[in-house]
């Protein structure tokens, strides 16, 4: 995340010393670009996030499967929820 942050900066830094705004319309379109990629960095790291939600609800899932059988192997009656 900080890498990103990093590159997003260099990459910013170095359009503006390279392609200094003319006009508005320079500025404007330089600002959209900036927000998009922005955007599309966020969505990336949320479809992350959610991807390893989704991972830890399965392990957790096959935990408490894993200890419901080994206390049924154990013989210890176990609480259904």
């Amino acid at each position: 995340m900080v890498d990103d942050k990093v590159e997003m900066n260099n990459d910013s830094e170095s359009y503006l010393a390279t392609n200094d705004p003319k006009n508005v319309q320079e500025l404007t379109q330089y600002v959209q670009s900036l927000l998009q990629t922005i955007q599309d960095k966020f969505q990336n790291m949320s479809d992350q996030i959610l991807t390893r939600i989704d991972e830890m609800g399965n392990r957790i899932d096959d935990l408490e499967k894993n200890i419901g059988d080994l206390m049924t192997q154990a013989g210890v009656e176990g609480t259904d929820k």
